[in-house]
């Protein structure tokens, strides 16, 4: 809430697929201020992990660019049934702007041009999330651990040659159970998966007062792999890893 870091989501390009995964507030402000800039109509696809408003509060605007204000059909949306059922993250009348609406499920397997998508597990957080997977035709890996409370799966379905988790905390809370990573709870799985880029993101308050680049330096140490902070506007080469 407090915007000391930018909540965007990511972009990635995967040879000719792009996908926006995961666009909370400030999305479309943040495409138009890049350098170089990145444009909404190139999209293939929008990906929500889950419906909070962190991860979701842009989709609509980002449908409508990527659309072109709906006069393009244009995209595929990737979202859990909950973000589009009842009560509905993505507004139904553009819900009909995009080329088809792929429901997320345990599991599943989605194809984007030559990328392959996948949701192996549905994570443990207050309402449904999927992390995300990709495999791509060159052979590289990787997964986004999104926001989920620490359990031992998470290390059997994410291993890829990247890794990026969502670490909102820096130490779990004595006596209290948060549905989110914290940094041992991260350390944990890079050093079960091993992969070839660690990245850590989507610091909280916590995190953020220990010095993000700090921690993901000292951790990479220890683990003897690279692990690096995500920082605004970082861009990550994966075709450097592997």
């Amino acid at each position: 809430m407090k915007q000391l870091r930018s909540s965007g989501g990511m972009w990635l390009t995967l040879g000719e697929e792009v996908l926006l995964i995961d666009p909370g507030p400030g999305t479309l402000v943040k495409c138009v201020s890049s350098r170089p800039k990145l444009n909404p109509m190139r999209l293939k696809g929008i990906v929500l992990t889950h419906r909070h408003l962190d991860h979701v509060s842009d989709v609509n605007i980002m449908i409508e660019a990527m659309t072109e204000g709906g006069h393009k059909k244009r995209g595929v949306l990737f979202a859990p049934a909950d973000a589009l059922d009842d009560d509905p993250v993505v507004l139904r009348y553009l819900q009909d702007f995009v080329e088809r609406i792929e429901v997320l499920r345990e599991g599943g397997q989605y194809s984007i041009g030559d990328v392959l998508m996948e949701t192996p597990l549905r994570h443990v957080h207050s309402v449904e999330t999927y992390g995300l997977r990709f495999r791509m035709a060159s052979g590289k890996s990787l997964s986004l651990v999104t926001d989920t409370r620490y359990f031992s799966q998470l290390e059997e379905v994410y291993r890829t040659d990247v890794v990026v988790l969502n670490v909102v905390l820096y130490k779990s809370l004595e006596g209290c159970v948060i549905d989110h990573l914290s940094v041992e709870d991260a350390e944990r799985i890079l050093e079960k998966v091993r992969p070839k880029v660690g990245v850590l993101t989507h610091f909280g308050m916590t995190m953020l007062r220990m010095r993000p680049r700090e921690v993901a330096e000292k951790m990479g140490k220890r683990l003897s792999i690279p692990v690096v902070a995500a920082r605004d506007g970082m861009t990550l080469d994966i075709d450097k890893y592997g």
